[in-house]
């Protein structure tokens, strides 16, 4: 008996293990590509956009991964049905400084990530000049969807976004916010002061202190304005070392 016990206890320690790492897994949103019978080689489909169902109540997720969980597969606004990806907004769930765009342009909407064209990379590297990875700030715009011809974003479509990106804010609670680009300075500061006027000394948003900078895409059309780009992140290097 005791030969044949120990491949059942065997059997039964390896199907524990793998309800576990199933569960794991299902709560992180991972994709369960390893119990396909598909081509191991193969690029997993892209996981579906979650919605928050009528089991699920926000507080069984994050308060970030409940704003995202009521987006769900929004429509609340023409964009939605132009959009290929949706663009919520990734890094640090808790970081101290979150940079706020205006709205996806072309490979954020392909890819589903913001800032990651040659604006993104930029910001990557302004991002490193301060010391810091990306995974250790939060990167969001405005807008979740891209407009059309990378036009500005409109009022109605402010309207329907808006109050997510505030409800970011409130889950991650930074101690800092940087507005990158005039429009996403004038959508949070509710100013329609040009940016060369709102740069370089911060500002309040809900009590947080707001510094308003040049776009990345700006930057890369005028490389001289990378200067006093470099005295606003200056200031908010400052403000994270000493405490806001």
């Amino acid at each position: 008996m005791g030969a044949e016990a120990e491949p059942r206890e065997e059997l039964l320690e390896l199907v524990r293990s793998l309800t576990e790492r199933l569960r794991v897994d299902g709560e992180l949103g991972k994709p369960l590509s390893y119990l396909s019978r598909e081509n191991p080689g193969a690029a997993a489909p892209p996981a579906p956009e979650p919605t928050l169902s009528a089991e699920t109540s926000a507080g069984d997720l994050s308060a970030l991964d409940a704003v995202r969980a009521e987006l769900g597969d929004c429509r609340r606004c023409s964009l939605g049905s132009l959009r290929h990806r949706l663009v919520f907004g990734e890094g640090n769930p808790h970081a101290e400084l979150v940079f706020v765009g205006e709205a996806p342009g072309a490979d954020e909407d392909a890819q589903g990530r913001p800032f990651v064209g040659r604006a993104g990379q930029l910001l990557t590297r302004i991002i490193a000049a301060m010391g810091l990875k990306r995974e250790e700030v939060y990167i969001c715009n405005i807008l979740k969807c891209r407009p059309p011809g990378n036009r500005n974003p409109q009022p109605e479509e402010i309207a329907a976004c808006e109050p997510f990106l505030i409800r970011q804010i409130e889950a991650i609670r930074p101690r800092v916010l940087c507005a990158l680009g005039g429009f996403a300075a004038h959508t949070l500061l509710k100013s329609e002061a040009p940016i060369t006027v709102l740069r370089g000394r911060f500002l309040a948003y809900q009590g947080i202190p707001l510094m308003p900078t040049y776009h990345p895409a700006y930057l890369l059309r005028n490389s001289g304005a990378k200067k006093q780009v470099w005295e606003d992140v200056q200031m908010i290097m400052k403000a994270l070392l000493e405490g806001t």
